[in-house]
């Protein structure tokens, strides 16, 4: 995007709900605690504790969801108030990789845990969206009550999204919006997408039998080592086949494991991986594809097959007038040149379950600091985030909540 906006104001003066400096540094110290606490998937009593103590504290009612962590919590009276509401929604999960920073106070305490993909970022981002809110409210200045969503179990397909909607998250909502932590992405701006931002992912887990034997006489019986290479090198290239190129359906393997000794053929051999998909009609289709692709490849080597496909979750599709929204709030607050273009990510997001109820959109959120040359990548236990970027969003949050009324 053009950069001829840098010198226009950004017309924050004219939109309230500026972060106070004392909120802000009780939010990083609040983000601080949570990455020295990180808790898996329906695990998270601590953190969804943490979360209610605060929103209590503000005057709040927060409801813990049914599954008995995560929780909902409206900001705003809906008394006359029959527009249906925005959503803010946080993942409050963390993943199960140890945290290999160093030089900083607020690793991770927890063996083998990790917030290595943001989620304590965008967790008090929305918290802090939320106490913003309830200030405003209280001063009359909230236009529209709005809902903040923290949501258990992102990192576990099918994710936690869909016990949160069954719950009642999204009982009275008439959009939803989020952000995810990107680390190519500078603090200060985020990425936007019309359409797909994330791709479907799904499990897939494959057990192949045959009666073994010796080494020596592989013709005698089925060689299931090389039935379970070929299915692991032939599968994917098959379904490449018999799919649009568009589609972007990928299978790719993450564990294969077979026999025991180097002169006996086993009986039994598993491989499991993912698959992927850009496009939402042909996710719908990747099941039967991909059982059948395998029973060939699998068939011609005479080893029998057991597959357990794991839906996993569809690709986050954004609606263009949510998209339109964040742009007029970002803009708002920070100018246009704050906003970038984004690609699609082959990476899977549960906030796909949302959208196929409600329309809704996902910003990407710079937490690279300007100038960092690290790299750093999600889902390493390396990862961190420059905090600035829980200003940006709480930001963001805000002023999408304020002009929300304004956009169709």
């Amino acid at each position: 995007m053009s950069r001829d906006s840098d010198a226009q104001p950004s017309g924050d003066e004219a939109l309230p709900g500026a972060l106070p400096e004392d909120l802000r540094a009780e939010l990083i110290a609040f983000r601080r605690d949570l990455h020295m606490h990180p808790e898996l998937g329906n695990q998270e009593f601590r953190t969804t504790a943490a979360i209610k103590a605060r929103l209590e504290k503000a005057g709040l009612e927060p409801r813990v969801l049914d599954t008995g962590t995560g929780l909902i919590c409206d900001v705003g009276n809906r008394e006359g108030e029959r527009r249906p509401m925005l959503a803010l929604r946080a993942d409050i999960d963390a993943l199960p990789i140890p945290d290999t920073k160093t030089g900083v106070p607020y690793r991770s305490t927890v063996p083998d845990r990790a917030h290595a993909c943001g989620h304590d970022i965008h967790t008090t981002s929305v918290l802090g969206a939320g106490l913003v809110l309830a200030e405003l409210d209280r001063r009359g200045l909230l236009p529209n009550p709005v809902r903040l969503i923290f949501q258990p179990a992102e990192e576990v397909l099918p994710g936690g999204a869909p016990d949160t909607i069954l719950s009642g998250a999204l009982e009275g909502v008439g959009r939803i919006i989020g952000v995810h932590c990107d680390p190519k992405v500078d603090v200060g701006r985020i990425g936007l997408r019309v359409g797909a931002i994330t791709s479907a992912c799904d499990r897939l887990e494959v057990s192949l039998d045959g009666p073994g034997g010796h080494t020596a006489r592989p013709h005698l019986t089925t060689d299931l080592v090389t039935a379970a290479a070929k299915v692991a090198t032939e599968v994917p290239a098959l379904l490449a086949r018999r799919v649009d190129a568009r589609a972007g359906l990928a299978v790719t393997w993450g564990r294969l494991e077979s026999g025991h000794a180097c002169n006996v053929i086993p009986q039994h051999a598993e491989l499991s991986g993912t698959v992927r998909c850009l496009e939402l009609a042909a996710w719908r289709e990747a099941p039967d594809l991909v059982h059948a692709a395998i029973d060939e490849v699998a068939g011609m080597h005479g080893a029998k097959t057991v597959i357990n496909y794991v839906r996993g979750v569809p690709p986050v599709v954004n609606d263009a007038a949510v998209i339109d929204l964040l742009t007029t709030a970002m803009t708002a607050r920070r100018g246009s040149y704050a906003i970038e273009d984004t690609e699609q990510s082959l990476g899977g997001e549960d906030f796909s379950w949302y959208l196929e109820h409600v329309p809704g959109a996902m910003a990407r959120l710079g937490v690279r600091t300007p100038g960092d040359t690290a790299r750093l990548d999600l889902h390493r236990g390396d990862f961190d985030a420059d905090e600035e970027a829980i200003t940006v969003a709480v930001e963001l949050f805000t002023a999408s909540a304020l002009l929300d009324r304004n956009h169709p």
